[in-house]
């Protein structure tokens, strides 16, 4: 089984910073597309970012751009999200994620989802 386990999420005031990680248990996990997914209630789970194996490319929604930093380390095999002031609408239970497509940074197809972790910014 793939086990991808988040954690790092908490209660936060606006403009404030939060780091999330994300550990895989994947032999594979160097060379896996990683990123990171939110969704808030009654809304559809959304995409926020992506990293490529190597780190070297990434990619991020609109909304986050400028404000949050994917990363990972391929020894420790795990994945973080950098979380720099945030908003009231940034509210939401984020999911690590593994894409299908290894190739394509635009794509967003997933494939491995972790279990979430909610992250709540007071204004």
């Amino acid at each position: 089984q793939v086990q991808l386990v988040e954690s790092g999420g908490g209660l936060v005031q606006a403009g404030g910073s939060l780091r999330l990680s994300c550990a895989a248990s994947r032999a594979t996990f160097s060379i896996d597309d990683m990123g990171w997914f939110r969704q808030s209630p009654g809304k559809e789970r959304e995409f926020v970012a992506r990293i490529n194996r190597s780190g070297g490319s990434t990619s991020y929604a609109d909304s986050v751009k400028g404000r949050f930093t994917i990363s990972r380390d391929n020894v420790k095999k795990t994945v973080y999200l950098q979380m720099n002031s945030l908003k009231s609408e940034d509210t939401a239970e984020y999911f690590c994620a593994k894409f299908s497509d290894a190739s394509n940074m635009r794509s967003r197809r997933v494939d491995y989802w972790g279990q979430g972790t909610q992250v709540t910014v007071s204004s």
